[in-house]
């Protein structure tokens, strides 16, 4: 066990005998996990590997079909929502905005958790909502309509309502979706530098193992509804992981700039012959 993860706290989100369905289709079978506190997790795994449900199930936004969820070792299902929201923030596949609402309203829904009937707005709600369009890039566009946007820049402003809500833990189903790779790499470093700044434990569903392995601190590998390996990148990305999990021949080689692994791809088909 690496330095990291040995500095790794006890989870605060965990799941035990997680079985997640969709009607009659089972996603997730009886599935045990920690989610490493004051950390930054993410999730690997093939398409329909179960990932972004097991995410969704963590967050609330599906009921188990067995087994439990736990925040702080109480269950979701019997903690108040307004209470969740406050210490849980999740960021689904897909949004869907209110028809015409601005930039800067759909941010500050992200406060709603703490407000209350007498005060419905306040300086801290101000600094929060300021702070994440100040930090996602999107503070140039408060007055436009959602609707009006690219792909990419609704990402980032979902993302900034998600930060303005400012809790513990955050939770994101593929947040890079629709970014440029330079969008991307800032939503990751925002990731890293939240959890340093500011203590968040991150728990992030991602398609690139490269971004994966190069920051996350925790690295959870998912195959038909269960976990073939977690653990630090440096532990457990290895070929013969990727070829397991993602049916992939490859040659895992240490990254130049960051020493996490980095996975090449075997030769393309017009070098073989």
């Amino acid at each position: 066990m690496t330095e990291t993860e040995n500095s790794l706290r006890p989870a605060r989100l965990s799941a035990r005998d997680l079985t997640l369905a969709y009607e009659d289709r089972t996603v997730v079978d009886g599935l045990d996990v920690d989610i490493p506190d004051g950390a930054v997790t993410v999730i690997v795994g093939p398409n329909a590997c179960g990932k972004s449900t097991l995410l969704r199930a963590l967050g609330r936004l599906l009921k188990p079909a067995r087994g439990s969820v736990l925040l702080d070792g109480t269950e979701l299902a019997r903690i108040p929502t307004r209470t969740i929201a406050r210490s849980l923030g999740l960021l689904p596949q897909s949004p869907v905005a209110p028809e015409a609402i601005t930039v800067a309203d759909l941010v500050s829904r992200g406060r709603q958790p703490h407000q209350h009937w007498w005060q419905q707005w306040s300086d801290a709600d101000e600094r929060a909502v300021t702070e994440a369009m100040t930090r996602t890039d999107t503070a140039a566009l408060a007055e436009r309509s959602v609707d009006e946007l690219s792909g990419g820049q609704r990402q980032r402003v979902w993302i900034a309502m998600a930060l303005a809500q400012e809790t513990d833990l955050l939770l994101l189903d593929e947040p890079t979706t629709y970014l440029d790779i330079s969008h991307q790499v800032e939503v990751l470093d925002l990731c890293r530098r939240l959890n340093h700044e500011r203590g968040r434990t991150v728990v992030a569903v991602l398609h690139d193992l490269n971004q994966a392995a190069r920051y996350a601190d925790h690295l959870i590998a998912m195959k038909s509804g269960r976990i073939v390996a977690q653990g630090a990148p440096s532990d457990i990305v290895t070929a013969d992981l990727v070829r397991d999990v993602f049916g992939l021949e490859s040659v895992v080689v240490p990254d130049p700039v960051t020493g996490s692994p980095l996975v090449v791809a075997g030769p393309p088909w017009s070098l073989t012959g």
